[in-house]
């Protein structure tokens, strides 16, 4: 994977400026991608970030790319907890968190808590379970059912950061350079 495609999908996060990002890509070769997720490991720690792989399926790879603070502090909040205890996390242990949210990966429904680990409004989770998907206000980086002009704007700062990210490193800055210690 080039760091223009992570810089492209993970811009948000290497600005300190979202919790985690999650995205599949191409996995023809298991190895290689480990040593590529080895790498970015190596090249973000400094920063505070970690590359997950968290499941492969039919030659693809889904990638967490998350603040382990940030993280810690999100699903700390008691409306998140409220939601993620209901599916059997135990909130006291941000890795024990991310291990179930694995496990949950690996059954036959998608577990659509995930949005509390990409540090999506707990409303908006709990909005899209209660309502399988359906009547929500605004769709955007993740279906709205709350505050739809704060998500919006959240939307468009996001954006920002991603164009601005993809400019600043084809204008030659190292992924190193544009993620932010937090």
């Amino acid at each position: 994977m080039s760091d223009e495609i992570f810089i492209s999908l993970c811009s948000p996060t290497l600005a300190g400026i979202k919790v985690a990002n999650l995205f599949s890509c191409d996995c023809p070769s298991q190895k290689k991608m480990i040593r590529d997720i080895s790498s970015l490991n190596r090249r973000l720690h400094s920063k505070g970030i970690i590359v997950l792989p968290v499941k492969h399926i039919d030659g693809r790879v889904l990638v967490y790319v998350y603040r382990p603070k940030l993280l810690k502090a999100y699903l700390s909040r008691e409306n998140v907890r409220a939601i993620l205890t209901h599916f059997g996390y135990d909130t006291d242990n941000v890795n024990s968190c991310i291990r179930r949210m694995i496990s949950r990966l690996e059954g036959d429904t998608f577990p659509h808590e995930i949005g509390l680990f990409l540090g999506y409004p707990p409303e908006d989770v709990q909005g899209f379970i209660d309502n399988n998907g359906k009547n929500f206000k605004v769709c955007g980086m993740w279906k709205v059912y709350g505050d739809e002009c704060k998500c919006c704007k959240l939307f468009a700062q996001y954006n920002m950061c991603t164009r601005s990210y993809l400019e600043a490193y084809r204008s030659g800055n190292t992924i190193e350079r544009l993620a932010v210690a937090v």
